[in-house]
């Protein structure tokens, strides 16, 4: 991709994004999570209904209207008829002083209308907002940017990357859904002006002599200027150091990939067992374990959970979910680079919150208890929902995961709670692999050395959801009540 080439869908990245259990979400974050996306079609077919008794009376109006029509213009046509015939006078005024009145201002009209607008005003209120419409534009961009999806293509329903004479099909719905000419003027003109100028000037710094790129921040600024309501709260946010112009490249390879491990036979270090981890907990029922990687140590899980338990996950956060956002100094605020809807889960919500715990702390050896480890957090994302490339660990002494007095996160254990169609890979970007969504598999790592130091080889992302409904539930474990179940070392390769 080059550096000034869909500038307007290049996003931030932010370590952290943890919020307070809350209700029901805002208007306008419809587009952040697929759950949401599906119950606004309850809303739709309330509307059908109301249009179906609006055609069914106007049906029925309108053959009024075609009796009366056909029965003047019999009577033009007649070229036999009097007007002298007192009769044929009286109808001919009566027509023109009331009957055409009454369909030019039918009441029936009127009426049908007004219970139809009626009908809609009542399930307005829940209805996608206008940011929604952007929000879903821009999710749009994103994943044409991020997958380089052929736009004559995606406008056609075609899911294809085009490079040189290589056609690739990344998705092959089984109906296609085309854009109409509105449909891609409203993605066109949903570009975030304000996250193209900050990204803009942090190119200038790793490319000062860049005359494009400065005169595109002129450019933006003067738009802004024009436009100041285009200036959106996430320009306000500062990202962690991260050099994220830098890892774009190899960030959206990782992505374009849908899901890439080692080949176990090519690195004879990577193997598949059995666990147990020594844990009488799991010996009548150890868990499929599959080594991804070793610096970072990354392990997949098969099965950890079951299908009628990620369903009952998934129903339990439904209610609670609210659009993610991350930590800005004292702030919680939702971002363009993290676009999903989160719930948090004490485990006292259900007895099978307190049987996964066991099962984690089995698994990994680790004290998965409060307040050795945060509350379980269940993730929906949204129309092209993705978190771009952060640390999981805090990366900062001033970082709000330290108000829970317990250390930093010292691992990782994600569940992956649905499957998708396509993308939605979890890409590792220095250790330079990805992982696919495997259904009701976890993926597990640590995020601190022993030394307590953290490992950048953790820079990961969850990449756009091309096509699906992704739900991953994150439980991150601390370093403190870890003291003796995974020892210290000053070794920084430990």
């Amino acid at each position: 991709m080059g550096p000034a080439a869909g500038l307007a869908a290049l996003l931030a990245v932010l370590a952290l994004g943890a919020g307070d259990p809350a209700g029901a979400a805002a208007r306008g974050d419809t587009f952040s999570a697929l759950t949401s996306v599906a119950r606004a079609l309850a809303p739709e077919r309330r509307l059908l209904g109301l249009l179906r008794r609006y055609l069914r009376g106007e049906e029925a109006r309108l053959r009024d209207l075609t009796r009366f029509y056909d029965k003047v213009l019999s009577l033009h046509e007649d070229s036999a008829t009097p007007v002298s015939n007192p009769l044929l006078a009286f109808t001919l005024i009566k027509r023109l002083q009331s009957d055409w009145r009454n369909v030019v201002h039918s009441l029936e009209a009127s009426e049908n209308i007004r219970a139809l607008k009626d009908g809609y005003e009542k399930v307005e209120q829940d209805l996608p907002a206008f940011e929604d419409v952007e929000g879903a534009a821009r999710a749009l961009m994103r994943l044409q940017d991020v997958y380089m999806l052929n736009v004559k293509g995606l406008a056609r329903g075609v899911f294809q990357r085009v490079v040189g004479s290589a056609v690739t099909d990344l998705y092959s719905p089984r109906r296609l859904f085309s854009l109409t000419a509105d449909d891609c003027f409203q993605v066109g003109k949903a570009g975030n002006v304000s996250c193209a100028l900050s990204l803009s000037r942090e190119f200038l710094l790793y490319s000062p002599d860049n005359k494009r790129m400065a005169r595109n921040v002129l450019k933006y600024e003067k738009l802004l200027a024009e436009s100041p309501n285009q200036v959106v709260a996430e320009a306000v946010i500062q990202r962690p150091n991260v050099p994220h112009l830098q890892t774009r490249d190899i960030y959206e390879g990782l992505c374009q990939t849908l899901g890439s491990q080692p080949t176990h036979y090519q690195i004879p270090s990577l193997y598949c067992s059995y666990e147990t981890n020594s844990s009488p907990y799991l010996l009548l029922q150890p868990v499929r374990k599959e080594v991804i990687h070793l610096e970072p140590y990354v392990v997949l899980f098969h099965d950890f959970v079951s299908d009628v338990e990620a369903q009952k996950i998934r129903g339990l956060a439904e209610p609670w979910l609210q659009r993610s956002v991350v930590a800005s100094g004292e702030k919680q605020l939702p971002v363009e680079y993290r676009i999903s809807k989160s719930a948090w889960l004490k485990d006292t919500v259900d007895p099978l919150l307190v049987t996964l715990d066991h099962r984690i702390g089995a698994l990994t050896g680790l004290d998965v208890q409060t307040p050795y480890a945060e509350y379980l957090q269940v993730v929906n994302y949204g129309i092209g929902g993705h978190y771009e490339p952060h640390f999981d660990h805090a990366t900062s002494p001033t970082s709000p995961l330290y108000r829970m007095k317990s250390g930093n996160r010292v691992a990782t254990f994600m569940i992956y709670l649905s499957s998708v169609e396509a993308g939605g890979a979890t890409a590792f970007i220095y250790a330079n692999f990805s992982v696919p969504v495997v259904k009701n598999a976890a993926l597990f790592w640590w995020n601190l050395h022993r030394s307590g130091e953290g490992d950048g080889d953790t820079l990961h992302a969850g990449c756009p959801v091309l096509v699906g409904d992704k739900w991953v539930a994150n439980k991150w474990i601390h370093e403190y009540g870890q003291e003796f179940r995974r020892p210290c070392s000053s070794s920084p390769k430990d």
